[in-house]
């Protein structure tokens, strides 16, 4: 089972330095339907004005992966950890048993970025930071694993959960399998351009809720750049 997602009729909020839509319930939008999938619990899709950002604010017992789109983020926490992550490249905070944070936009031009929230296999635990680049160029017609809790995807950056984040970029007509599993739960979106999946089109920030797959199948119907999770 897929369920498209239009990103029209995601929900959101506009604070003028930070325009958000939310994927799954988040602040003050609620929809009993969309309370996560899987461990799966947030995916924002967030533009951040230049010189704004988050102020440093606490989290605790939550995995949570930023994507890059456009721009840069800056990242400064309570361990110390100071570092700025471009476009294409991820940054992960496992928040464990509690870290403060601020993510700031210290760029002339907007930020654009998904923000992944996945609940961890335990709580607690020492919390860390860590960001890596990951060249588009090694994403070209393949899923790549860019963060993730098997020991398998030694190349991805370590989140504490029974889960991974892939990215990949497709020319128009090209086609991946991922093989999900039908006691695994996906969630899918176009970072750009559009795709078919298991016959189901996506456009751009467009999300596919996916359940009872044991096969995906992602075709590329233009030039595309594309996000996976896949979760417990």
């Amino acid at each position: 089972m897929i369920e498209r997602r239009n990103f029209n009729g995601l929900g959101g909020a506009d604070h003028g330095w930070l325009k958000a839509k939310h994927h799954f319930s988040f602040s003050n939008y609620y929809d009993p339907k969309r309370m996560g999938v899987g461990s799966l619990r947030v995916w924002n899709d967030d533009e951040i004005a230049p010189n704004k950002g988050f102020a440093p604010h606490p989290h605790s017992n939550m995995e949570i992966i930023t994507y890059v789109r456009e721009g840069a983020i800056t990242h400064e926490d309570s361990l110390g950890n100071v570092g700025r992550t471009e476009a294409g490249d991820v940054q992960v905070m496992s928040a464990g048993s509690g870290i403060r944070h601020s993510e700031y936009n210290l760029e002339e031009k907007p930020t654009k970025l998904f923000q992944i929230w996945i609940e961890p296999t335990r709580p607690g635990g020492a919390p860390a930071w860590g960001a890596k680049p990951f060249p588009k160029s090694g994403r070209d017609g393949r899923l790549v694993p860019l963060a993730s809790g098997f020991a398998e995807d030694s190349d991805a950056l370590p989140i504490r959960t029974d889960a991974r984040v892939l990215g990949a970029t497709l020319k128009a007509g090209e086609r991946v399998e991922y093989p999900l599993g039908t006691k695994r739960s996906g969630y899918l979106v176009p970072a750009r351009g559009a795709v078919e999946v298991n016959g189901v089109r996506l456009d751009a920030r467009d999300g596919a809720a996916i359940q009872d797959e044991e096969v995906l199948n992602i075709t590329a119907l233009e030039d595309a750049e594309i996000v996976l999770v896949d979760a417990a």
